[in-house]
């Protein structure tokens, strides 16, 4: 094998490591959604779960304050309301 081709072979191997990466992500993720539903208008500040409904962040623990509209928690489905939170973001 000339360095070209182990080049080449490194890369791929390199691609094929992070979509198993991104594929065991995706799948506790999804594990982690499992029974449980966006809540919005709960999250402490820095304390959000993923990025804001209006695009000001794409991150969680981004939130600037408590309890915007547009920041979310997941929690226990049919528990939101009761937590004071809405299921759909408000902006």
């Amino acid at each position: 094998m000339n360095k070209r081709q182990a080049m080449i072979a490194a890369a791929l191997a390199g691609i094929c490591f992070a979509n198993t990466t991104a594929n065991a992500q995706a799948s506790a993720n999804a594990e982690k959604e499992k029974g449980k539903e966006k809540c919005y208008g709960i999250a402490k500040a820095g304390q959000n779960d993923c990025a804001s409904a209006t695009g000001t962040h794409s991150c969680a623990g981004q939130a600037k304050t408590d309890n915007a509209k547009d920041e979310w928690n997941y929690v226990a489905k049919g528990t939101c309301e009761k937590a004071g939170g809405t299921t759909v973001a408000k902006k």
